[in-house]
């Protein structure tokens, strides 16, 4: 299993509408960055993902699990791009502001830090741990 950050603005997918839409889960689409995009096509079913609600908030406030592998993106005209499907699994007791984020040195190697408009990340093992510590799951 990998694990993965996926970043949305609140008031266009907030962590509230992914839960509503159950367990058959929701389209994660609209990436066009192609190093974005290329991440989407690493994710396999199973793997687990940080929903970050960025610009708005700017924390994770929970994790979505990822239900259906790449497939061609319905809203890219071009043909380029891919979605994955993401169910909600659960809301963070505690969201995790990207301030708090900063301040860990184990975390400072991040994409999140060190590539903070990519929107889809890899997470590794060990910061997953940590983030899933600070955010008292």
């Amino acid at each position: 299993m990998r694990y993965w950050l996926l970043k949305s603005e609140p008031n266009v997918w907030s962590i509230d509408q992914q839960k509503k839409e159950g367990v058959k889960g929701a389209e994660w689409d609209g990436v066009r960055n192609y190093q974005a995009a290329k991440n989407l096509k690493f994710m396999k079913k199973g793997d687990k993902c940080f929903f970050y609600h960025s610009n708005i908030g700017k924390e994770i406030v929970g994790i979505v699990e990822v239900i259906k592998e790449a497939y061609l993106d319905k809203t890219d005209k071009s043909g380029k791009f891919v979605a994955v499907t993401v169910k909600f699994l659960k809301k963070l007791n505690s969201p995790i502001p990207l301030e708090k984020i900063k301040k860990n040195k184990q975390l400072s190697h991040l994409p999140l830090i060190k590539q903070s408009r990519l929107s889809v990340m890899p997470i590794d093992s060990k910061s997953w741990k940590i983030l899933n510590n600070m955010g008292r799951i």
